[in-house]
């Protein structure tokens, strides 16, 4: 085992969860947060992934974000892993909670400066999941999903972005991963393209693409930024597709 500790937030599916499986395999102690943690012990159990912690709790909830922020050492984590959202309403192209992301990452960044007045030290990286469609310096999607996302996406679209826009703003060290818009299952060994975005100075190189498999995305994350902390992405924003 190695001495990193890993936050996860949103790990109970998708991504988050995929990342979280490759975090844990890769040796790392990670710390989730649930809100139903059986729904992970589940799956991931106690016996197979000694190195997991699960926390019950909600991720706007100040208290119990700050209990999955310390690591064992009474330091902050080394890393964490923000890929919380909100769920799909179709019908009225929304999602149940417009501003889930906007308010999850405040609560990250404000339960960070509690715990640093508290005297816990560190600066942690920062991973959060996006969407592509969102850079204001260039197309980052295929022309034909414009439409699906100025109809489909707008709403959670205004919340990624504000939650990138409270990020970057924050003076952490941080990554934006924009995944690509359609995303299916299976984990693969297709070749994840990513593009690079600095938040000011605009697109470095562009990767457009369809699609990417949520276990795929998951796995890009937990090798590029928690097992290596790739410093290319440091503090910039990644869209990756297939």
């Amino acid at each position: 085992m190695t001495s990193k500790t890993v936050a996860f937030f949103g790990a109970s599916t998708g991504i988050g969860h995929s990342a979280l499986k490759h975090s844990l395999a890769a040796g790392y102690q990670c710390i989730a947060l649930c809100r139903n943690p059986s729904k992970l012990t589940s799956v991931l159990t106690r016996e197979s992934w000694p190195n997991l912690q699960v926390v019950q709790g909600n991720a706007h909830d100040t208290a119990a974000v700050s209990r999955c922020l310390k690591a064992s050492d009474n330091k902050l984590v080394d890393e964490i892993v923000f890929t919380i959202g909100g769920k799909p309403i179709p019908a009225k192209m929304t999602i149940d909670d417009p501003h889930v992301c906007e308010k999850g990452i405040t609560t990250v960044l404000n339960a960070i400066l509690t715990l640093r007045g508290q005297g816990v030290v560190g600066r942690p990286h920062i991973i959060v999941c996006s969407t592509a469609g969102m850079s204001e310096f260039g197309r980052d999607i295929p022309v034909t999903y414009l439409p699906l996302f100025s109809l489909f996406l707008k709403v959670p679209g205004a919340d990624k972005r504000a939650m990138e826009n409270k990020l970057v703003a924050s003076g952490e060290d941080f990554t934006i991963v924009r995944a690509a818009m359609f995303l299916n299952d299976g984990e693969t060994n297709k070749q994840v393209r990513a593009g690079v975005e600095d938040p000011q100075t605009g697109i470095e190189s562009k990767a457009i693409g369809y699609s990417i498999s949520r276990e795929d995305a998951g796995k890009w994350i937990a090798r590029n930024l928690v097992v290596e902390r790739n410093p290319k992405y440091l503090n910039k924003t990644a869209t990756i597709v297939y």
